[in-house]
């Protein structure tokens, strides 16, 4: 059959991704893949540089998915489908354009993990992300906050004179656009993946990206990659390099040998071809190779210890087969951004098929000839040189305007366009996608002043960009105005200016709280603890004599601030305060496992450790627990001397 491009229905259980936190994300980024600086100088040079490279503060102006839950009811998805007569790629545009599914029909194999669910846990940058498939991560180190998030998407034509289909969206994190042409030939046993990612500024830009494609994990599983050396990072927070693909005695191809979670960035030697493959007991798998620009190659394996395993049901469900990440970056390493000059772009293209190989050779002792025997039969499956000649072919395709729509994404990337009037050819971000987000910005960007709100309402997004911050500071100084000038200058790091800002506008704001509680994070990142409890208090006495029980934003809003406000209250030692907050929150809050866990600290604070380990024996899950996060095991410790219960492990560490 001729390769087709079609829309379809694709029905899953699912929970629902929930509002967005109205509450602006002014916290410091909490992501595990960090380093201390001490530790950087032993790093090579170039490693050592981009890891310093411009990380990201916050996830600003990006809002925080934290509003979904654990129950999963039967929900029909809209999906892109490419398909020849021998693979079928299922493509989700509604959830960042991963791909869900990639099945080879000649096998009646899938070659990715292909998660049953859609069970949203806490792993993006801005919170709500799921496994399986293959995805597309653009911003800053972490899965990108496109996770959840629709990206636009339609037919173009093929290099082949066939149909391929483009995914494309404005990246918010670092103001970049970027697009993924999924391309698959006739006859093809490979998809082409042709990425390409802008800088339409007048200043560098510092770029991430990491292809991360989920594998089925078995015990034979071996993840073969052309490297001798890794780099080894754990959730305690060290970077080191390791052989390959033996540590510590044990051989780490194997992802079920280890028993806790952890990244390996392979050092693949310049010149050799880019590749990782993940291949079964019989040496069937899935092979990902690319152009040369792509030059880093990962294993992220769960292991097989407690912690790993439970998040590996907490992300699926119970009985489904377990999965290992193997990934290819532009970096070594996902600690790295790498600049890209104004005017500039990175584009390369890579391919997904099936592999089989010898098992013997794959899992025999000599590495040297797993490796060996995994190159030959790729090169013989898809010579390198085909590669390039593909690159070649899409490149000269991948200024053309899209035909038909597929799929809407987000308005941000109009409304950028709108301002600066970018030339983008192959990714037109239509002035019909600006909504009800982009409105206010887009009068303060023709107007000069930024509309005050018809109705009572938690205010809208914030953009924080330079131009933006600009706009706001010569704006009329309204509440509002001083509001969303106090976030862009909080997110430039000029603390000091954002607090004065905020506090003009709390001197003749309607609705206080939302400038409440941005004092208040203030007061917490200068250890103001009292000063933080006090505004906290008034900012959620404020809100719910505003909010309109009836409405999803309003609770969203109760739920975030009363979280913030509870904890804050606790660690500034005011357990009757955030008892009054607790009493003020509505009961399907009260009732959510996160807020479960969250009492217990409260009973705790109060003296009364029956009820918190009640609390614990009852049972209660935290929908939105963080990677890396050992909240429960702190808790728990609170209460007694006994063993975390199992269906509370989630460590990804080593006890200390």
């Amino acid at each position: 059959m001729a390769t087709t491009v079609r829309r379809a229905v694709l029905t899953l259980p699912a929970a629902a991704t929930g509002p967005e936190n109205p509450l602006p994300a002014l916290r410091p980024l909490d992501e595990m893949h960090v380093v201390d600086d001490r530790d950087r100088a032993g790093l090579p040079r170039d490693m050592a540089r981009q890891i310093g490279h411009e990380p990201l503060a916050t996830v600003l102006p990006v809002a925080v998915l934290d509003g979904y839950g654990r129950e999963r009811t039967p929900t029909g998805l809209d999906v892109i489908v490419i398909e020849n007569d021998r693979l079928r790629a299922t493509v989700l545009p509604g959830f960042g354009g991963r791909i869900h599914s990639l099945f080879h029909k000649p096998t009646g194999r899938d070659l990715v993990y292909t998660n049953p669910v859609l069970q949203p846990a806490d792993f993006a940058l801005n919170g709500a992300w799921f496994s399986g498939g293959i995805e597309w991560n653009i911003g800053a180190t972490g899965h990108t906050t496109l996770s959840c998030a629709p990206v636009h998407a339609a037919r173009v034509p093929a290099p082949d004179g066939g149909e391929m289909v483009r995914l494309w969206e404005w990246e918010r994190l670092r103001d970049l656009p970027f697009q993924v042409d999924l391309w698959l030939p006739d006859g093809s046993d490979f998809l082409h993946v042709g990425v390409r990612i802008r800088n339409p500024h007048e200043h560098p830009a510092p770029v991430y990206w990491w292809s991360n494609i989920a594998v089925p994990e078995g015990e034979r599983t071996r993840v073969v990659a052309p490297a001798e050396e890794a780099w080894h990072f754990g959730y305690e927070r060290t970077l080191t390099r390791v052989p390959v693909p033996e540590s510590g005695s044990v051989d780490r191809t194997y992802p079920l040998r280890s028993d806790f979670p952890a990244d390996y960035f392979y050092e693949v030697p310049d010149g050799a071809r880019r590749w990782i493959a993940s291949l079964d007991e019989n040496g069937h798998g899935l092979v990902q190779t690319s152009t040369d620009l792509l030059r880093g190659r990962k294993l992220f394996l769960w292991g097989s210890g407690p912690g790993g395993r439970r998040w590996q049901e907490w992300l699926t469900e119970p009985g489904t087969v377990g999965y290992a990440e193997i990934q290819a970056g532009l970096a070594r390493t996902q600690l790295e951004h790498v600049p890209l000059e104004p005017g500039g772009e990175f584009s390369w293209l890579e391919s997904y098929g099936p592999l089989s190989a010898d098992p013997a050779a794959v899992h025999g002792d000599d590495w040297s000839a797993a490796r060996a025997e995994t190159e030959q039969r790729l090169a013989a499956a898809l010579p390198r040189a085909d590669v390039d000649a593909a690159y070649e072919a899409w490149r000269r395709c991948a200024d053309t305007e899209p035909g038909e729509v597929l799929a809407t994404g987000s308005g941000w990337g109009a409304l950028e366009v709108r301002r600066a009037g970018y030339k983008l050819p192959g990714t037109p971000f239509a002035e019909s996608t600006l909504g009800e987000q982009q409105a206010p910005w887009l009068e303060l960007l023709e107007q000069g002043t930024f509309p005050e709100p018809r109705r009572v309402a938690p205010p809208g997004p914030s953009l924080v960009s330079p131009h933006w911050r600009d706009m706001l500071e010569t704006a009329s100084a309204e509440p509002l105005t001083e509001y969303h000038l106090g976030i862009a200058q909080w997110h430039a790091d000029d603390r000091a200016q954002a607090v004065r800002s905020w506090e003009r506008g709390l001197a003749l704001a309607p609705s206080r709280w939302p400038l409440l509680r941005c004092l208040a994070v203030a007061a917490q990142e200068s250890g103001q603890r009292e000063r933080a409890a006090d505004h906290y208090t008034e900012a959620f006495a404020d809100l719910c004599a505003e909010r309109r029980d009836a409405d999803d934003t309003w609770t969203a809003a109760t739920a975030a601030l009363g979280r913030e406000a509870i904890e804050a209250l606790l660690t500034a030692g005011r357990a009757g305060p955030a008892r009054t907050v607790w009493d003020g929150l509505l009961p399907d809050i009260r009732r959510r496992g996160r807020f479960r866990l969250l009492e217990a600290g409260l009973l705790i604070a109060e003296g009364d450790r029956a009820a918190a380990r009640a609390l614990f024996d009852e049972g209660f899950e935290v929908a939105d627990l963080r990677e890396g996060a050992e909240i429960l095991d702190e808790v728990w410790a609170e209460l007694t001397d006994e063993p975390l219960p199992d269906v509370y492990n989630y460590r990804m560490r080593p006890r200390t």
